[in-house]
């Protein structure tokens, strides 16, 4: 009998061990920002207000990016209270992102002139405009390819090769769960966020020899002014499948997306159903670490059950709410 403990105690130990080597190999660093200049586009509020708010804790100099003015006077506001020293530089810039390159390029070229080079850019423009495809307009279409694809296409442009050059620098391209599963309700938007990860696993392939890191940032819904936008437009089949998954805070996400991004973590996701998803999605995405790339080899199958039973239930929904209005339309 105490032979056997032997045994069980001296296993137990050889996998500690290895677990514990395994854990320090795999564990990764986190990039120190502070002095370098962070630049935050949808920075007035929501998700990209929070982001740029956690930056500012880490001693960063911010620079806020949008549209509106007073919003933007607002968020910076807000900023400067987060400041952990008097020398830090807190800007804001109106710039319509969307709009075109050269308009880009001259705004974000002022900004290094008054801040100094761009060391991380966190991408959080967007928009979201809800209904089925035949129910979208051609011009809401083409309005969410601009804010959500070209409006963070159009900055990262401007930054890559002056971080390739600078063999050093972060980029955020915050996309959302719509840029890992088509959603009813959500066709146009989730094109646009489909090309997003798209444009992050490219730049991350590119670049990395360079020293420029790339975050995908994917978001579950959070409580921000556009999802309350989002809703106007939300038809009642995608309110019932989108809502399973609760509300997150912008102030957790924006700061998880910011830690991720020093890590060097090219997904950047917060809670369990954001981990399935990514990890049943995960396909040919880049490195994530051994720890992981172990999890996702021995997981991928059974998540694939999980994920046909998801979608089983996503198809129940449909069929339930398509007879609701067969019913209602015969009764009138």
């Amino acid at each position: 009998m105490d032979h056997q403990i032997e045994i069980i105690l001296t296993v137990l130990g050889i996998v500690f061990v290895h677990g514990l080597i395994f854990y320090l190999v795999s564990r990764k660093t986190r990039t120190k920002i502070r002095g370098k200049h962070v630049v935050v586009t949808g920075g007035s509020s929501g998700i990209g207000l929070w982001a740029a708010v956690e930056c500012v804790r880490q001693g960063a100099n911010v620079t806020i990016v949008a549209r509106n003015v007073k919003q933007l006077e607002k968020a910076k506001e807000q900023l400067i209270k987060n400041k952990t020293s008097e020398d830090q530089k807190i800007e804001y810039r109106s710039i319509d992102l969307a709009k075109g390159y050269d308009g880009v390029e001259k705004g974000l070229e002022e900004i290094e002139a008054s801040v100094g080079p761009i060391f991380m850019l966190v991408n959080c423009a967007g928009m979201a405009i809800c209904g089925t495809v035949e129910d979208t307009s051609i011009e809401d279409a083409k309005l969410m390819m601009d804010v959500n694809y070209f409006a963070t296409y159009y900055p990262t442009r401007y930054v890559l090769p002056k971080m390739k050059a600078a063999k050093e620098g972060i980029i955020v391209i915050t996309a959302s769960q719509a840029a890992l599963i088509g959603l009813y309700g959500y066709g146009a938007y989730a094109a646009s966020k489909f090309a997003l990860r798209g444009l992050a696993e490219t730049i991350a392939m590119e670049s990395k020899h360079c020293g420029v890191s790339v975050t995908l940032a994917l978001p579950a819904d959070t409580d921000t002014p556009g999802f309350e936008r989002e809703n106007e437009s939300k038809p009642l089949e995608t309110k019932i499948i989108s809502g399973s998954g609760g509300l997150a805070k912008p102030e957790d996400v924006g700061k998880r997306i910011v830690h991720d991004a020093l890590k060097g973590s090219f997904f950047s996701i917060l809670g369990l159903e954001s981990w399935i998803l990514s990890t049943l999605c995960v396909g040919m995405s880049p490195w994530k670490g051994p720890v992981l790339c172990v999890l996702q080899f021995y997981l991928l199958g059974p998540l694939r059950l999980v994920g046909l039973l998801i979608q089983w239930n996503f198809q129940r929904i449909i069929k339930k709410c398509a007879k609701e209005k067969a019913s209602a339309a015969g009764a009138t």
